[in-house]
């Protein structure tokens, strides 16, 4: 990588700078203690490009993957800091769907910067916990920069695991419904759960090449620390392996839904056939008697009677023939 001139400071403090009424002021929210600094900065815009610009020497190839829609998680190893872009699934309440947040970190010796794309929960509750609670701010921060990555890929990652229980229980409860005779409405509720299962795999599944580099790195992730990256590799294969499950387990009711609308049709067709066989005979033979050609019987009131008996007979006779065979 291109050896790059090491960052310049700034001014220290820990308020946050965020005024939402001004614009064109830098959206930057600061926490410092124990000498390391994390910097917050919420869907980074150009006057927060110029702010960080100004304080620190990052690669332009950097500043183009935070403003960038479509880069995948990656980490990239600088002399001076790391470089780290990894997405974490976020349900839309507006559009109604699984979405993925992109979160771009900057690591250093003595700075963390996070640039989240989108609002992400647990780093919000994580910033806000460190920011008020000083017991917790000095635990994370005396151990280094290394260490708060750790916590903040950490509780960004566990926070999948509440969205994948509420899938599972989604799953049982359309499970349930299949058999509960409501297969025609639930076909738009599997497409649903469908779609979350492919976009939550979307998400996951570059993740996961993305956390085994950043394991494997040594830059401010001294070995001692290997153990916890390590909890979150697998914490990442935890979440694959359920998705996979969830996967079968979603094309599996949906077949099984398709041959209960599939076995509910047959059903009805068999009772439509059935009743057209039983009905042809006696068709057949009321066209015979109803021809205007004379037959036996004909303008007698005991024939009439005869053929309504044998009519009936039939019908009777088909009838047991069926049930006895199962097809009624």
């Amino acid at each position: 990588m291109p050896n790059l001139p090491r960052l310049r400071r700034g001014a220290r403090g820990r308020a946050p700078v965020r005024p939402p009424e001004q614009p064109d002021t830098p959206n930057v929210e600061e926490i410092e203690a124990c000498g390391l600094r994390w910097i917050n900065i919420e869907r980074p815009r150009q006057v927060d490009r110029a702010w960080l610009e100004e304080h620190f020497d990052f690669h332009s190839l950097d500043y183009e993957d935070v403003f960038s829609r479509n880069q995948r998680p990656k980490v990239d190893e600088y002399d001076d800091y790391l470089f780290v872009v990894l997405h974490f699934p976020r349900f839309d309440k507006q559009v109604g769907r699984l979405n993925a947040a992109e979160l771009d970190v900057f690591v250093g010796s003595d700075f963390i910067i996070t640039l989240p794309n989108e609002p992400i929960q647990p780093l919000e509750y994580l910033f806000e916990r460190c920011r008020t609670g000083d017991e917790l701010r000095e635990q994370l921060f005396s151990k280094g920069a290394g260490y708060l990555l750790y916590k903040v890929v950490d509780d960004c990652v566990d926070a999948s695991f509440p969205m994948l229980r509420k899938m599972g229980n989604k799953l049982e409860r359309l499970e349930e419904e299949i058999f509960e005779g409501r297969s025609e409405e639930i076909v738009r509720d599997i497409s649903n759960v469908k779609q979350e299962i492919i976009n939550f795999r979307k998400i996951v599944r570059p993740q996961r090449a993305a956390l085994r580099d950043l394991d494997r790195t040594r830059r401010y992730v001294p070995e001692s620390l290997e153990v916890y990256f390590d909890d979150i590799v697998d914490a990442s294969e935890r979440i694959w392996d359920m998705l996979e499950n969830y996967k079968e387990v979603v094309e599996a009711l949906e077949s099984t839904n398709e041959s209960v609308i599939s076995h509910r049709v047959n059903d009805v067709l068999r009772v439509l056939t059935s009743i057209s066989v039983v009905v042809l005979p006696l068709t057949l033979v009321a066209s015979v008697f109803g021809m205007n050609v004379h037959v036996p019987g004909q303008g007698s009131i005991e024939a009439f009677w005869i053929v309504i008996v044998a009519m009936v007979l039939m019908l009777g006779g088909m009838l047991g023939y069926f049930r006895h065979r199962g097809w009624l």
